[in-house]
C-alpha cells in the first residue's frame, strides 16, 4: 500500500482530528503509534503531531507492543490514564478524610499524595466537584444527620459521627444542621422556615427559607399539597406564612421561571450528601438553554460510572429551577422522570430554548 493510500485512510479515520487536536476524552479508547519513531501514544499526548501515514492506531498497549512499539515517555500509554489516576487517589484521600475526627489540612492531604497543595486543591476539585475542606464538611454534616435519626440521644449521636469530644461537635453543629442538634432531632422544632406560594406558567410554586436561605423551592398543581410536603420535610418547624417583603422574594422566582436569562442570584441553603452536593453544583454549571445527559454529568463530577447515583441526586433535589436538575436528559436526548412531572420539565427546556 502506497504512503499516499496510507495517508489518506488515516486521514478519513474519525480517530485521526481527535489526535490532532489532542483530545484527552479520547484517552482510554484508543492509542495511535508513529512507524518513524516506533512509539505509540495516547491521542492527548503533547509530542509533535505526526505525518499521517506513519501512523497506526490500537486499541490496547498490548497490541500496540505486541507490533514493537515501545510506550511514549511523555504520556505513558502503558499506564492508566491520568484522570484514572487521580480519581484513584482522590478517593483515598477521601477516606483518609472520613476516618479521622479532625479533618487534614490540604498541606497533609497534598503530602500524602505527593503534589503541591496547590495542585492537589486543583485535581481534588476536578474529580470530585468540591475542594477537600467541602468534601470534608459535607460528610461530616451527613454522617451527623444520620446519627440523630437513629440514636437514642444526642450525646449518642455525637460519639456514632467520630466526633471523640462533644465540645467540637457543639462548635460545628449549627453549621452542619441550621439549627441545634436537638432541634434537627425533634424534626426542625423551634426552627422557623417562612414560605409562600405564588403562581407561573407551570401552576403553583411554593418558596421557602431559612434563616440560612432559601431551603425549599416546589412546584405543583394544588398550593394545599406543596404545603403539605414542606409540613413533611419540616413536621416541628415553626411554619410562618411569608409577609410581603418575603413574597417578594417569591416574585423573582417567578420571574427567574418566566425568563431564564434573568437569572436567579438567591442564597440558598442546600442540605445533601458529599455526593449529592458534587452533582447539584454541577447541576448549577448548566447554562440556560443548554442541557446534559447524566452519564455526562457523572463524567464533570469524577464518577463516570454513577449516573444512577447521578439521576437519584436530581430526584433528591428540593429548590426546583435554582439547582436545575430540569437541563438533565437521557443519552438520547429524551426527557426522562421529573419530580415536579415531565410535562413541566419539557415547559421549562422549551422556555429555556427561546431565551
Amino acid at each position: 500500500m502506497s504512503k499516499q493510500t496510507l495517508a489518506i485512510d488515516i486521514l478519513l479515520d474519525p480517530r485521526w482530528p481527535r489526535v490532532v487536536s489532542r483530545d484527552a476524552t479520547a484517552d482510554g479508547q484508543f492509542l495511535y503509534a508513529v512507524r518513524t519513531t516506533g512509539v505509540y501514544c495516547r491521542p492527548s499526548c503533547g509530542s509533535r503531531t505526526p505525518r499521517p501515514e506513519n501512523v497506526a492506531f490500537f486499541s490496547a498497549a498490548m497490541e500496540a507492543e505486541q507490533e514493537g512499539f515501545r510506550p511514549c515517555r511523555r504520556c505513558r500509554p502503558d499506564r492508566p490514564p491520568l484522570r484514572e489516576q487521580h480519581a484513584a487517589m482522590v478517593a483515598g484521600l477521601c477516606r483518609q478524610i472520613e476516618a479521622r475526627e479532625t479533618p487534614p489540612t490540604l498541606g497533609m492531604l497534598a503530602q500524602s499524595a505527593g503534589m503541591s497543595a496547590f495542585h492537589l486543591h486543583r485535581v481534588f476539585k476536578a474529580v470530585t466537584g468540591v475542594s477537600p475542606k467541602v468534601y470534608a464538611a459535607a460528610y461530616r454534616a451527613r454522617k451527623v444527620r444520620e446519627e440523630l435519626a437513629r440514636s437514642e440521644t444526642v450525646t449518642d449521636a455525637i460519639y456514632g459521627a467520630g466526633y471523640n469530644s462533644s465540645g467540637r461537635f457543639y462548635e460545628e453543629s449549627d453549621r452542619l444542621l441550621g439549627m441545634t442538634p436537638k432541634d434537627f432531632k425533634a424534626g426542625g422544632a423551634n426552627t422557623a422556615i417562612r414560605f409562600a406560594v405564588g403562581q407561573c406558567f407551570l401552576g403553583a410554586i411554593l418558596v421557602a427559607a431559612s434563616e440560612r436561605g432559601v431551603c425549599a423551592i416546589l412546584m405543583g398543581d394544588e398550593p394545599d399539597a406543596l404545603v403539605r410536603d414542606l409540613q413533611d420535610r419540616f413536621p416541628k418547624a415553626d411554619l410562618i406564612g411569608g409577609d410581603a417583603e418575603f413574597e417578594k422574594l417569591v416574585a423573582k422566582v417567578v420571574g427567574f421561571v418566566e425568563m431564564p436569562k434573568l437569572g436567579l442570584d438567591l442564597p440558598l441553603d442546600i442540605r445533601g450528601t458529599a455526593f449529592q452536593q458534587r452533582v447539584w453544583q454541577a447541576l448549577q454549571q448548566i447554562p440556560v438553554g443548554s442541557t446534559a445527559s447524566y452519564a455526562e454529568v457523572a463524567m464533570r463530577i469524577g464518577s463516570p460510572g454513577s449516573a444512577r447515583a447521578v439521576a437519584g441526586a436530581c430526584a433528591a433535589n428540593a429548590l426546583a429551577v435554582a439547582i436545575p436538575c430540569h437541563r438533565v436528559v437521557r443519552n438520547d436526548g429524551g426527557l426522562s422522570g421529573y419530580r415536579w412531572g415531565v410535562e413541566r420539565k419539557r415547559a421549562l427546556l422549551e422556555r429555556e430554548a427561546m431565551e
